[in-house]
Parts: C-alpha cells; structure tokens; sequence
C-alpha cells in the first residue's frame, strides 16, 4: 500500500509535477535561512541569560545597533527577493496552457465536471470515458476544462498543476505521465454532498497499451449522445467508470452552452 506521500505532490511523476516539487523544495531550503538561524539564536539566548550565568550582562538602557539591524532586515529581504525571483520564473515557465517541448503529439482531452462525477472526452479518437483517464505515457495532454455544474477543480496530484472547471467557459491545461502507472486525479472545489467521491483514476499506459485501450472501447460500444449526456448531468455518486465507443460531434462544445445554473 501507497504511504500518503508516494501518492501527492512529493512524488512526482511527470515533468510539471516534478518542477512544482523543486519550486516546493527550493523554498524551503530558501526560508529555512531565515527559521534556522531564529531557532539557534532563540536557544542560545535561552542558554546565555540564564539564571546562573553570571557573565551574561544586562544592558537596560541598550535599544539600536546598526549593525545588528542591517542583519536582522537583510535577511528577511533576500528571502523574500529569492522567493519572489522563484515565482515569477516558475509563473512563466509553468503557466498551465504552455506547451511542452516535445517531440511527440499531443493528445487531445475534453474534460466536463458533472454532479459528483468526472466525463473525459477523446476527440481524436472519437470516444469517451467517466472517472477513468487513461493516457499514454511520454505524451502531452492537452487538456480542455468545463463545468456542466457548479465551479469545480481538476487536480492530479502527481501530474501537477490543478485547474478551475467552471460554467459556460474552456480552461486549459497542459500535463504529462512519464513513468506507467495509476495516479489518483480529484476534485480540490468542495461541490456538494457527492463531492468526497469525485475522484477517479489516471491510468497511464505505454503508447501500445493505450492504442489497444482505444481499439477495445471502440469495439465495445455504447454511444455519448444527447440522451446519454442527459443521463449523466444528472446527480449521482460514487458512479463506477463507463465507456462509449462513440461520441455525437460537438458534444463538449454543448456541455459548455447548456451549462446546468
């Protein structure tokens, strides 16, 4: 079994999880110049005035030294100027639509959050699934986000960078699964009584593996059309993964215009 931090942010395995994990990392290295040096001083002066140290001196009518206040607000200054160096770099270079450099195609995703349950949507491939993703490894996923409900988040930890779902508009998102596996994607958005059970499951496989997932959904049957997109904007919870092996054209683009208010 997973511990809590094999299966979070701390392990990351794609490029944006793992560059979110050094930004985390960094700063903390970066402020621990700060909290250290407090800890050992507010010890050692514990240590030095105490009771029984009769070298200590008690200075009552002691209250600035300049060079003691350069140091003490120096420090503080470089932090936050190295913070705010880190954020601005990482604003930039990880800004969540950013393509990634790399040499293989993207694959394309549609994603519509419905009360309490997750629809992800193939437009290339011309199929769909709900709270199941299966990826290919070592490829973009370019993904495009909507609500059919109320405001909601896309969050795979281990993948990185989670997104606001919301009505009537497309967020975008840009990820990748380097290494084969299930990750355990969610919503962060607290959405209702079904909400504890929006999670579902990003199943990366080898770019073989998934075009073979691909020809078995197609095969399987089951058609995403409007009456069956009826059918799940419909509450519901704890709804176990579905596949249709073909979708009604434009069926993302009608999930955004007929938002439920």
């Amino acid at each position: 079994m997973q511990s809590i931090w094999q299966s979070g942010v701390l392990d990351p395995q794609g490029p944006i999880g793992a560059a979110e994990r050094l930004i985390l990392i960094n700063a903390t290295v970066i402020m621990l110049a700060v909290i250290v040096p407090v800890i050992v001083l507010t010890l050692g002066f514990a240590w030095w005035f105490r009771a029984g140290n009769t070298k200590a001196r008690y200075l009552p009518d002691w209250e600035y030294s300049g060079p003691i206040e350069l140091v003490v607000w120096s420090i503080p200054a470089l932090v936050v100027m190295f913070l705010a160096g880190i954020a601005w770099i990482a604003t930039h270079d990880l800004d969540p639509p950013k393509p990634l450099a790399s040499p293989v195609r993207p694959l394309e995703i549609q994603v519509v959050s419905l009360d309490w349950k997750w629809l992800f949507i193939y437009p290339e491939q011309g199929i769909a699934s709900v709270n199941r993703l299966p990826v290919p490894t070592g490829t973009p996923l370019h993904f495009s986000i909507t609500s059919a409900s109320v405001m909601n988040s896309f969050f795979v930890p281990q993948l990185g960078s989670q997104i606001y779902a919301m009505g009537g508009m497309t967020t975008r998102l840009v990820l990748q699964a380097d290494n084969s596996g299930t990750f355990v994607g969610r919503s962060v958005q607290f959405s209702g009584a079904g909400f504890s059970d929006m999670r579902f499951d990003v199943v990366a496989l080898p770019p073989a593996a998934f075009e073979d997932w691909v020809r078995q959904t197609r095969s399987a049957g089951g058609t995403l059309d409007a009456a069956t997109y009826a059918g799940l904007v419909k509450p519901s919870i704890a709804v176990p993964p579905a596949t249709f092996g073909a979708v009604m054209p434009k069926m993302f683009e009608a999930a955004i215009h007929n938002t439920v208010r």
